[in-house]
């Protein structure tokens, strides 16, 4: 699976950085990204690359498009991510929670449903529990960069959270944390942690390195909202990380994980 990881890997950096890196217009980034869509859609009909597509994003489209033909790759999950990525370049608004997880669907979704292609699982269980999985992970991550996001204007918290608890976004976006932003985190990372202990079953099913990576996932995005409630959900002031000395209770949690106990010792105060 390695090799079809990696081009899968190449493939959505490139196109994220395209989306989110250096000085260049929103209509530039759309235009570079629907060359780069163009590409994808020559290696879904057998086609390839050409050799201006490989000088352009050099290392990316070879590997994809043999890991299209070696492993049929569903071509329209590679497609989504290109369509979140496109939707990234305006950073959009949103209005309510389902309009943030349409996003996921396509950001993160894929992702997960593309290796349990290359792992051979298929069944409906399984690929809703990843998609909890992916889109928790991608919420956990929003949260976790709301000092990062909200200065480059990346307005990821809906309106309808904001309204919630008698935010303006304008008072979201001027980075100052108090009781009432600190308590709309909370929220947010309980909507998370939730989704998470959701999908977190699948990683006691997928068998093998993959299986134990997925735990481990897993109880990184948890831990992560560990640490946000650690600074009483601040996350508005400072970007919590995870550090060396959160793996051994990580391990451990991976080790315990159950079918029915998929997120031992979790808990948001």
């Amino acid at each position: 699976m390695r090799g079809a990881v990696q081009a899968i890997y190449h493939f959505a950096r490139t196109a994220d950085d395209i989306a989110d890196e250096g000085a260049a217009a929103a209509s530039q980034r759309l235009g570079q990204l629907n060359a780069y869509r163009e590409t994808l859609q020559r290696c879904a009909r057998g086609e390839g690359p050409r050799d201006a597509d490989n000088r352009r994003w050099p290392g990316v489209f070879g590997p994809l498009h043999q890991a299209i033909r070696r492993h049929s790759l569903p071509v329209g999950l590679l497609d989504d991510l290109l369509s979140a990525f496109m939707q990234d370049t305006g950073n959009p608004i949103y209005a309510d929670r389902a309009a943030l997880l349409d996003y996921c669907s396509r950001s993160a979704n894929p992702v997960g449903r593309l290796l349990l292609h290359l792992a051979g699982v298929h069944d409906a269980l399984s690929l809703q529990q990843s998609d909890a999985i992916c889109s928790a992970l991608q919420l956990i991550n929003f949260w976790q960069d709301l000092s990062v996001d909200l200065p480059r204007g990346r307005p990821y918290v809906c309106d309808a959270d904001l309204a919630a608890h008698g935010l303006s976004r304008q008072a979201l976006q001027a980075g100052r944390a108090n009781p009432a932003t600190d308590a709309l985190t909370r929220e947010l990372c309980l909507w998370a942690g939730a989704m998470m202990v959701q999908g977190a079953p699948l990683a006691c099913r997928v068998p093998g390195r993959l299986g134990w990576e997925l735990r481990l996932v897993v109880q990184g995005g948890l831990r992560i909202l560990e640490r946000i409630a650690a600074m009483r959900y601040r996350s508005l002031d400072q970007r919590p990380v995870l550090r060396g000395s959160d793996v051994p209770a990580m391990l451990w949690r991976a080790l315990r994980m159950r079918v029915g106990a998929a997120a031992p010792g979790f808990h948001l105060p």
